[in-house]
């Protein structure tokens, strides 16, 4: 998913960007900014480089983290207060070559507070709507500080998605999926890093219609074994290609959801596999599919259903 605030005209999200493994090298990422989220943090973010493996961060000319290449933003920590810092982003290819720097951008971080532990207020009177099927626009009113507001934090469902500085009150999110419905919040932090709670959800459906064929999972085999006096049921499938990694999909067993999968450290991004039990008897003829739990929080087109019996040949 892609965002932008709309005072910086800033981006987080797919854009244009040259280089494909074993071709030319990633090009330079495009669309970089940096906001300081508290007094020890800046939030980078930057547009998608095709080809790209990792992102490179660096401050001045010190790498300070690398993140997977669906990651299109990071939170630099462990900055100094009221000191201002340069970052540029790298993108490395799948070979290991890294490609050339962005432009440089420029972030101060606010004065440090000495004892503070009050959070801000929430922020109020949230509001969006759809532009299009593919892009809402977000506004709030101003959160309350007795140190001041130093950002302010956009969450999709649980996942933070965004960050402004603490005088912007809008954001443009886009890189969604027509016809689908989304839940908004926004958080306001103060220099010390204190958070206030969520402000109230904004639940947006993007107009249009999306058949799901393009976030479906593709390739789906289906075969069985026998281990230990039972059956399995073991699936192989190529993950949907999406603008973030995907981690949970749903399983569903002849007609109705059966398990659900979740990739615990590094998710595959090119081929898949699941075993999950049958039962003991053999014979037993199954109609098998799934889904993916897709990066902006809704959940993906299904497979082609394949058909598996137990005790069957591979």
């Amino acid at each position: 998913m892609l965002c932008s605030a709309l005072a910086l005209v800033a981006s987080c999200g797919w854009g244009a960007g040259a280089g494909e493994p074993g071709g030319r090298l990633p090009g330079a990422p495009t669309g970089v900014t940096a906001e300081a989220g508290s007094a020890t943090s800046v939030h980078v973010m930057w547009n998608a480089v095709a080809g790209a493996e990792r992102y490179e961060v660096y401050r001045g000319r010190v790498k300070v983290t690398e993140v997977a290449g669906p990651a299109r933003m990071v939170d630099v920590t462990r900055l100094r207060p009221s000191t201002g810092y340069v970052f540029t982003v790298r993108a490395r290819d799948a070979e290991g070559r890294l490609g050339p720097s962005s432009r440089e951008v420029r972030a101060t971080t606010p004065a440090a507070v000495a004892a503070d532990r009050s959070a801000p207020t929430r922020p109020e009177r949230v509001t969006g709507r759809a532009a299009g099927g593919r892009v809402v626009q977000l506004s709030w009113s101003a959160a309350r500080d007795d140190r001041g507001v130093a950002s302010y934090d956009v969450y999709q469902g649980d996942t933070k998605i965004h960050s402004v500085g603490g005088g912007q009150r809008a954001a443009v999110v886009t890189g969604l999926r027509p016809g689908t419905r989304y839940s908004f919040t926004v958080r306001a932090r103060d220099a010390a890093d204190n958070l206030s709670p969520a402000g109230p959800a904004v639940r947006l459906t993007t107009p249009g219609t999306d058949d799901g064929r393009a976030t479906a999972p593709t390739g789906l085999r289906a075969s069985s074994h026998r281990a230990d006096g039972a059956y399995y049921i073991d699936l192989v499938w190529t993950p949907p290609r999406t603008d973030g990694l995907v981690t949970e999909y749903q399983i569903h067993l002849d007609g109705r959801a059966a398990t659900s999968l979740v990739f615990g450290g590094k998710a595959p991004r090119d081929r898949a596999e699941y075993s999950f039990y049958a039962g003991q008897e053999a014979g037993v003829t199954h109609r098998v599919r799934l889904r993916a739990k897709l990066p902006d929080g809704t959940w993906g087109g299904f497979s082609a259903e394949r058909t598996v019996t137990t005790g069957g040949r591979r």
